[in-house]
């Protein structure tokens, strides 16, 4: 699986950005893609994750409400809509994508990352 990470950016503290996440490789429909995030200094965490058997997405607590996670079936594309931005959603994000069994919570449990994509946010 190729994952290809875009739309970081500059925005001021309120507005929005939307990562696309193109996939390749494998079947679209049978891999679990997760988005991360890593702040300087910090660990990389779990933003948001999208099982592909049609289960609920999965939010991390402090993007709940203000991200959203979906995909696109006819071009192979994940999405992560980001609104209401903080100066604390500054990072790197990359998209993850696995083809195993495991939770989609844990970031040794992906198989595939694609490079990272920066987001600041200025207060």
């Amino acid at each position: 699986v190729q994952l290809q990470a875009s739309g970081g950016g500059l925005v001021q503290a309120g507005g929005s950005l939307r990562l696309s996440c193109a996939t390749s490789g494998r079947t679209f429909r049978a891999i679990d893609v997760g988005w991360f995030r890593q702040a300087p200094g910090k660990e990389r965490e779990l933003v948001a994750a999208m099982p592909w058997r049609g289960d609920r997405p999965y939010y991390a607590r402090f993007v709940m409400g203000r991200f959203t996670i979906s995909r696109d079936n006819a071009k192979d594309t994940y999405y992560l809509q980001m609104n209401s931005l903080e100066p604390g959603d500054t990072a790197v994000y990359y998209c993850a994508a696995k083809t195993n069994s495991a939770d989609i919570y844990r970031i040794g449990n992906y198989d595939y990352w694609g490079q990272g994509t920066l987001v600041t946010v200025s207060s």
